[in-house]
């Protein structure tokens, strides 16, 4: 009782916002935590709508859902997982329990409001701190005087109070709470559709009980192909097995490649896209006419080793049994992020005819369930939306004008240099907007990024010169993969670090020597604080 009580202790967070407080972030996951961690010196406030930490790992996801990243890929510079060898991808409440370990250890807590949902922020700083030569007017992050101001709504009132900052971190996160709907003609929405239809986001809120007792005995239909909708359509499979049980349909429009494992033909897959040597062969911003030149030359490896990578996962997988074969090569999937991880059973499942699928460009409710572009029509009693999340409208939703049309640019992208800031929004920084394989490294490589950015380490280039950077990221993207808009780094991530590294003038090269730094992947422990 006395280590509970002093757990209790240790857990006591925020109840007010201090005069001292200088800095505000908003959204308590893992960039949230990276940030306050970070940026400590400034007493920073943490508005966390939600009673906990964690973000999506806590209230997006399936009782299923695990990790699709090895442990030791997925943890924080300095804080290990204590059982790091375990093999097993962690479960969602296994990487919950990490984060709250990381917030105990470096005492993390005492900067979170719970209950503390942000609702309204306003600019203070006039119009000579936007849309100049510098940066916020005058290249400085922290200029001495409020910026923004933050309206927060707590949890069980209706009125808002507002605080102001000199500087806001943006951590509301990509995934959850704005559901991205599919829109149909009138009259071949769900209106028409006599069964129940619901989006994977409503799913997580479900107990596991609730879930099985939703779908068992009904024909269901999962629409998506990406990681939640193929967790999702075995979660239904699974609940439908034995007498009475019903087939799930998973209605998809892309295809993408799933991977088994993390290896290929008997290979570590670190080999392919984690080393130096590895993404020496693809496109990166800024990378001049030679580099360019050279890469128009490695065209035949870099498809080279997205074939190599194809011919096995479709000998391991029965990926053209299932017309799951996908057009486009491996590599624009993991250049864009979105290569899943296949859970354990999943075309077990298929096999044993508990989960079919059919292809669909286009598609509409009927009375009985689907319609597809043909003119079948798939029956169903329930209906699931794994369509995704529009995380970038939860800034939008809370950033005034101009700023709220600048979130997103013509590429359909956040622009943001070095992934965290917004060449045209002043005092603010955007974290967890940029994808990689381990989200987790790359919030917290760019969390000290910043706080070596607001402790005068370094000064950001002109808005002009950002801009720039971040049209040829785009362009070195564009260039890649057709599904750039994902903002992923996956293929130059090492160059990213690298970047960020000399910004702080600490070691770009982080091995001990070339060997390792040609053929030696790196991740989090490579970037232990110097």
């Amino acid at each position: 009782m006395a280590a509970a009580a002093a757990q209790q202790e240790a857990r006591s967070t925020r109840q007010d916002v201090p005069a001292t407080s200088r800095v505000a972030i908003i959204g308590g996951g893992i960039s949230g935590l990276a940030a306050a961690k970070q940026l400590a010196a400034h007493d920073p406030v943490v508005f966390e709508a939600t009673p906990s930490v964690g973000g999506v790992w806590k209230h997006c996801v399936y009782r299923s859902t695990r990790l699709q990243t090895p442990r030791p890929d997925y943890e924080f510079s300095d804080y290990s997982w204590r059982n790091r060898d375990d093999p097993t991808f962690p479960t969602h409440a296994e990487i919950v329990e990490y984060l709250e370990g990381y917030a105990d250890t470096f005492g993390l807590w005492r900067y979170i409001m719970f209950g503390a949902k942000v609702v309204d922020v306003k600019f203070l700083g006039g119009r000579a701190a936007g849309f100049t030569e510098l940066w916020s007017g005058t290249g400085e992050p922290l200029q001495g005087k409020p910026m923004w101001e933050v309206g927060v709504a707590t949890a069980g009132s209706d009125a808002v109070q507002y605080y102001k900052f000199e500087f806001v971190v943006m951590c509301a996160g990509k995934y959850g709470d704005v559901p991205r709907m599919p829109v149909f003609p009138k009259g071949k929405g769900p209106e028409v559709f006599r069964g129940q239809v619901m989006h994977s986001l409503d799913y997580c809120k479900l107990s596991e009980e609730e879930t099985v007792e939703l779908m068992r005995g009904k024909k269901v239909v999962v629409v998506g192909y990406k990681k939640s909708a193929i967790d999702l359509a075995l979660e239904c499979a699974q609940a439908n097995q034995g007498e009475g049980g019903e087939a799930c349909t998973m209605l998809v429009r892309t295809l993408h490649w799933v991977v088994p494992s993390y290896s290929i033909w008997g290979l570590p897959f670190f080999l392919f896209y984690s080393t130096r040597l590895a993404q020496f062969l693809y496109e990166r911003p800024g990378q001049g006419f030679l580099r360019s030149m050279l890469c128009r030359l490695m065209t035949p490896l870099r498809a080279g080793v997205s074939k190599f990578i194809e011919s096995y996962l479709a000998w391991k997988l029965p990926l053209d049994k299932y017309g799951l074969r996908p057009d486009h090569p491996f590599v624009e999937d993991y250049a864009s992020c979105q290569m899943a991880i296949l859970p354990d059973g999943f075309f077990d499942m298929a096999d044993r005819d508990m989960i079919r699928f059919r292809r669909a460009s286009s598609w509409c409710f009927s009375p009985n369930g689907v319609l597809l572009e043909d003119g079948t029509e798939v029956e169903a009693d329930l209906v699931f939306l794994a369509t995704g999340f529009e995380g970038k409208d939860k800034v939008r939703a809370v950033l005034p004008e101009p700023f709220r049309g600048l979130v997103v640019d013509k590429s359909g992208m956040m622009p943001l240099y070095r992934g965290t800031i917004h060449p045209l929004i002043p005092n603010m920084a955007f974290v967890g907007y940029v994808e990689s394989v381990s989200n987790l490294h790359t919030s917290e490589l760019r969390c000290r990024w910043l706080a070596g950015l607001l402790g005068g380490r370094f000064a950001l280039p002109s808005v002009e010169a950002m801009v720039r950077h971040v049209d040829g990221e785009a362009e070195a993207m564009r260039r890649t993969t057709r599904f750039y808009r994902r903002h992923c780094i996956s293929t130059y991530s090492i160059h990213d670090s690298d970047a960020m590294c000399a910004d702080l003038g600490t070691r770009v090269l982080r091995k001990g020597n070339w060997l390792a730094e040609l053929f030696a992947p790196y991740n989090n422990q490579d970037y232990k604080e110097e």
